[in-house]
């Protein structure tokens, strides 16, 4: 599975239809929707689709077309998706209508391509799942583990100190916490 760590966009034309597309980390995603409608109110459509993990490790997924033909936005939109196996991330589309009726499969097609050309843009990295770890260590052991936790490029980590030692909590993938663990 691959994910994004940023957003992208593109411009997509298809047939004098204007297709502005984002894609945007899953986190970023919560009112995209409503804020895209507002910044082009001129706008026909604003359709999406996402996927991602939940806690249970089992991927969700949602398409809306957003009044275009059932079918023929948001499902085009999320196969993409599927095929090139992203997860944790939404692929929005504003679109202008350019005069042209595209039809059903022209329409899906178009929407089709307007997230293969964003998804061309973009840099994809390989989806780890993250893990927390808790531990302590002594007050002379802070530098040695700052310095393990840089050599595992492990760069998210809590400290507390406390009267007789330092509590710890970190971030990272199954198998760099493994491998600090060692």
């Amino acid at each position: 599975m691959q994910t994004i760590t940023q957003s992208y966009e593109f411009l997509t034309e298809v047939k004098r239809s204007k297709f502005f597309t984002k894609l945007v980390p899953i986190s970023e995603f919560p009112g995209y929707q409503e804020k895209l409608k507002k910044e082009h109110p001129k706008a026909n459509h604003v359709v999406y689709a996402l996927r991602y993990l939940n806690e249970f490790d089992q991927i969700v997924e949602n398409s809306s077309d957003d009044g275009e033909p059932k079918g023929c936005a948001g499902t085009p939109v999320l196969n993409v998706l599927r095929g090139e196996e992203l997860i944790n991330c939404a692929v929005l589309i504003v679109r202008y209508f350019g005069g042209i009726k595209l039809g059903t499969g022209g329409m899906a097609r178009a929407y089709a391509l307007a997230v293969k050309d964003v998804l061309a843009k973009a840099e994809l990295t390989l989806y780890e799942k993250e893990i927390e770890y808790a531990f302590k260590t002594s007050y002379t052991d802070v530098n040695k583990t700052l310095y393990r936790l840089k050599q595992l490029d492990i760069r998210i980590y809590e400290r507390e100190f406390g009267i007789k030692n330092v509590e710890w909590v970190i971030r990272g993938s199954e198998e760099k916490i493994v491998k600090f663990k060692h």
